[in-house]
């Protein structure tokens, strides 16, 4: 257990200096919206959604309905469902523990989770437990203290929630680094600007990703690379 600690640790640690601006800005548009720590912890915690967190300080501010809040979760989030079909098998050999993986299967996690590449020493269950807890206290305890530095330190907040943004551009070239086979981003990149064209910068996200899972499934055998055939076959 204490190696896999350490491997979840030095594993999600990028997550936690990406986290830095992005957990604290959101913290301190909350503590400018007029919702204190106390309520800026209660949302990491239970709604552990960066994106769609940030347009509920919006929606509170604005006083948006519960209805309207429901479908822009849903179309916020939809992509999750994406991120959960491909582990569906993963998650259904670790018992009561994949209710927990599948609520904190965040953009970060996915990224983590496709990542991993464990040392024989290394429990891959707790691994996966492990590593997907500790991006949520990241975001938790720094969204905290961002709304407790807003108290203290007031200033303009505007473009602060570009941060997100940032880390899903850092995200991405990350993964671009260490993919063998760029053509499933490319498809992604295509088939996202053509989606924004047609459907607006408000609607484009699932129409987008249809689009992509159904092109990836199509091109499926010449993304994916060749299993060297087993020896005696």
């Amino acid at each position: 257990m204490p190696k896999t600690l350490r491997y979840a640790i030095k594993h999600s640690f990028p997550i936690f200096i990406s986290f830095v601006p992005v957990a604290l800005a959101y913290g301190v548009l909350m503590e400018s919206a007029g919702y204190n720590f106390v309520w800026t912890g209660a949302c990491s915690f239970f709604v552990l959604a960066g994106s769609l967190q940030y347009l509920m300080v919006s929606f509170f501010a604005g006083g948006v309905s519960l209805a309207t809040v429901a479908v822009m979760a849903l179309m916020v989030n939809s992509r999750h469902i994406f991120y959960g079909l491909s582990f569906i098998e993963k998650f259904r050999s670790f018992g009561l523990w994949k209710y927990f993986l599948i609520f904190s299967l965040t953009d970060e996690n996915y990224s983590l989770h496709c990542s991993h590449n464990f040392p024989d020493d290394i429990n891959e269950k707790w691994a996966y437990v492990v590593t997907a807890t500790l991006p949520w206290l990241y975001w938790v305890v720094l969204s905290i203290a961002g709304a407790l530095i807003g108290t203290l330190i007031p200033f303009d907040t505007t473009g602060i929630d570009f941060a997100l943004t940032a880390l899903f551009i850092v995200i991405l070239i990350e993964q671009m680094k260490g993919a063998d086979n760029r053509l499933p981003a490319l498809l992604a990149f295509i088939s996202s600007i053509t989606c924004l064209f047609f459907f607006g910068p408000s609607n484009f996200i699932l129409p987008s990703l249809l689009i992509t899972v159904a092109l990836l499934t199509i091109l499926r055998a010449r993304i994916e690379p060749e299993k060297p055939e087993k020896e005696g076959n």
